[in-house]
C-alpha cells in the first residue's frame, strides 16, 4: 500500500476528504485541522492500495492541492490491519501491475539528470569496460555493466514519450548523449596514458578476443536482447522490483560499446570503432523503444482492467 500525507488549504479540505473517501481502495484517513505551518493548511493523511494509488493522485491534483499545498507519498513496507486488506480487496486489479506514473515520473526525472555523480559513473563505467576489452576479460565487462548508470535517462526517454512531456524528453536525451561522450572522450584519453604506460597495445586490441568480440560486430541478436531488457528493465520500475535492474544492465552492450569504440578511436582502428558505435545505437534504440511499447502496454492493460471492475456487479 501506499501512504499519503497532503496539507490541504482549508478551503478544500471537505473537496479533498471527498476524494478519499470516494476512492475505492482507501483507508485510514486521518485529518488534522490547522496542523501546517509551511505551507499553512490542514493536514490530511490516509492508505491507500496501489492499484487506486493513480486514480487518487490524478483527482488530488485536480484539486490544484500540489500547487497550493503539498503532496508526498511513500511506499508502506508492512501494515497489520484488516481494514488495509479489505481496502487491497477492493481495489481493482492486483498491486504489481500498477503503475503510479507520478511516481514514475518522479524518479526518472532524478534518473535521468545530468550530474557530476551520473558522469562520473558513467566515465568510470567506460573505463573499467576498456580495460575488460583489451584484456579480453568478461568480469570486467560485466562489472561495467553494472556501474552503468545509462538507464535512468533511457527509461526517461519512455516516460516522457508516454506522457508526453517534453521537457522530461530533452533532459533525459541531453543526458543520454552528454553522458556518453564525455566517457568515450575520456576513455580515449585514459587509453592514450594506458598505452603510454605499457599496459594496452594495439596487439590486444587486434587479436581475438573471444570473450568480448561481440561488442563492435552487432548482429541481429543484440536488438533482440536489448529489446528484452527493455522490458524487463521497464517492469522492474513501474513494479518497484528495483532488484531486476541489476540483471537488465549486464545483458546490453551499452557502455562496453563506448568503451570499445574509445580504445579503438585512440588506436586508429576506425573498422571497430564504427562497429561498436552501431552496437551502442542498436542497444539504446531496442531499449527505448520496448521500454515504450511497455508502458503503452501497461497503460492499456490498466485501463481495461479497470474498465471491467467497474462493469462488475458490487455485491
Amino acid at each position: 500500500m501506499l501512504h499519503l500525507r497532503l496539507i490541504v488549504p482549508p478551503d478544500r479540505t471537505r473537496a479533498a476528504v471527498e476524494v478519499i473517501e470516494t476512492t475505492v481502495g482507501t483507508t485510514h484517513l486521518v485529518v488534522l485541522p490547522g496542523a501546517a505551518r509551511e505551507p499553512s493548511g490542514d493536514v490530511v493523511m490516509c492508505d491507500v492500495a496501489r492499484e487506486a494509488g493513480d486514480e487518487l493522485l490524478k483527482g488530488l491534483r485536480a484539486l490544484r492541492i500540489d500547487q497550493d499545498g503539498s503532496i508526498a507519498v511513500e511506499n508502506i513496507d508492512l501494515s497489520l490491519s484488516t481494514r488495509a486488506d479489505h481496502a487491497e480487496e477492493e481495489a481493482p486489479g492486483e498491486p504489481a501491475d500498477a503503475v503510479i506514473w507520478e511516481q514514475l515520473t518522479g524518479a526518472t526525472h532524478e534518473e535521468s539528470t545530468l550530474s557530476i555523480t551520473y558522469s562520473a559513473f558513467m566515465i568510470l563505467a567506460t573505463m573499467i569496460a576498456a580495460c575488460g576489452v583489451v584484456l579480453d576479460n568478461a568480469i570486467l565487462i560485466v562489472g561495467a555493466m553494472a556501474v552503468g548508470p545509462e538507464f535512468g535517462p533511457l527509461a526517461g526517454v519512455c516516460t516522457a514519450v508516454v506522457q508526453r512531456a517534453p521537457k522530461l524528453a530533452a533532459r533525459s536525451l541531453f543526458a543520454l548523449l552528454v553522458g556518453f561522450a564525455a566517457a568515450i572522450v575520456a576513455t580515449t584519453v585514459f587509453s592514450l596514458g594506458m598505452d603510454a604506460l605499457d599496459l594496452f597495445s594495439r596487439d590486444r586490441l587486434d587479436a581475438p578476443r573471444p570473450n568480448t568480440s561481440f561488442i563492435w560486430q552487432p548482429d541481429p541478436f543484440s536488438f533482440v536482447v536489448a529489446v528484452l531488457a527493455g522490458i524487463a528493465g521497464t517492469l522492474s520500475l513501474t513494479s518497484s522490483k528495483s532488484g531486476a535492474l541489476v540483471g537488465v544492465a549486464i545483458s546490453v552492450t551499452t557502455v562496453p560499446a563506448g568503451a570499445n569504440a574509445a580504445v579503438a578511436l585512440s588506436y586508429g582502428e576506425f573498422s571497430q570503432m564504427w562497429g561498436s558505435i552501431e552496437q551502442l545505437l542498436l542497444n539504446l534504440f531496442g531499449i527505448m523503444l520496448a521500454g515504450v511499447l511497455t508502458l503503452y502496454g501497461q497503460k492499456l492493460l490498466w485501463r481495461t482492467q479497470r474498465g471491467q471492475w467497474r462493469r462488475a456487479p458490487k455485491a
